[in-house]
């Protein structure tokens, strides 16, 4: 199918809010929901990559999990979730977008009791044309990272595992790297161990061994990616404690995330890792990951049809 729109109102973008589709521009979240209030929602977000949806089943799955463990339940089924999703893309007519699915609650009616379960719960999607977290520049020069002093929020009080809006100590990270003149900041537990950054995983490559945090971070679908690709490279994927000291003393670092893929690193905390250039073992899973993308490697091709 032509993935051109057929209504150029959509041209920016495309979204589904409660119920009904949209441009873009006109999907609006009502200012008194505890969705935007209080921070009440979760969501996930998938990618299309040339026509194809990469590992649909699995996030709309990990959406599903992040909405149970906040106690949210919409009326709308995970095939149903799916339609809205392929419904977005086909209306903006993009052959490679980013595509996000959000579930809010909003708040009590009138009479009811003033608490999170009388508040009903819907669903929020948007595609927009595909947007990375990393430009083309830092990717073949590799980001400037930084250990922040700010605290990852410990799981026992918000569960990293349900994406989630909670990201106060993510944002207050953002800022400290700026500050630093830093492209990114990685959040430590307090205790010594890394977690995760706003928006993304972190690996560290020692040797053949690839190894990415086991708590206090989401479990990402593109590090899911990553730890299956590693044994077709001979490398050895590790999931376990990693410490300040093993990440920067690691030969080379890299981040995992839906916008962006597999993205280089080339400094942490001033240390120059690689000549100050993408390591050999990252860009070869980059390289793997794209080309098995561009292959079709666990793809759903998007319904053009359904707009």
């Amino acid at each position: 199918m032509d993935a051109t729109p057929t209504d150029t109102r959509y041209a920016a973008g495309a979204a589904y809010l409660d119920g009904a589709f949209m441009p873009i521009g006109e999907a609006k979240i009502p200012i008194t929901d505890w969705g935007y209030r209080r921070s009440d929602v979760t969501y996930d977000v998938v990618s299309v990559w040339e026509g194809l949806f990469f590992r649909l089943d699995e996030h709309v799955t990990r959406f599903r999990a992040s909405m149970e463990k906040l106690r949210l339940r919409p009326r709308e089924t995970d095939e149903e979730i799916k339609a809205i999703l392929h419904r977005c893309v086909a209306l903006a007519g993009l052959r490679s977008a980013y595509v996000a699915m959000d579930c809010l609650r909003g708040r009590p009616e009138r009479g009811k009791p003033y608490h999170p379960a009388f508040a009903r719960n819907y669903v929020a999607a948007f595609a927009i044309p595909w947007v990375s977290i990393v430009d083309e520049e830092m990717m073949q020069k590799g980001a400037h990272m930084i250990v922040a002093d700010t605290v990852r929020i410990p799981p026992e009080s918000v569960d990293p595992t349900a994406k989630n809006f909670h990201w106060g100590d993510l944002t207050r990270a953002q800022f400290e790297a700026r500050d630093r003149g830093a492209d990114f900041a990685i959040l430590t537990d307090g205790a010594g161990l890394v977690t995760e950054g706003a928006g993304f995983n972190v690996f560290a490559v020692t040797g053949k061994r690839v190894v990415s945090p086991h708590r206090g971070a989401l479990e990402g679908v593109t590090r899911l990616s990553v730890l299956e690709l590693c044994p077709e490279l001979g490398l050895e994927p590790v999931i376990e404690p990693m410490s300040v000291e093993a990440l920067r003393g690691a030969d080379e670092i890299f981040m995992t995330t839906t916008a962006g893929g597999v993205m280089p690193v080339s400094r942490i905390d001033g240390r120059i890792l690689c000549n100050d250039r993408p390591g050999p073992v990252t860009m070869k899973l980059h390289d793997l990951f794209w080309a098995k993308r561009r292959a079709g490697w666990l793809g759903t091709p998007v319904d053009y049809a359904a707009a």
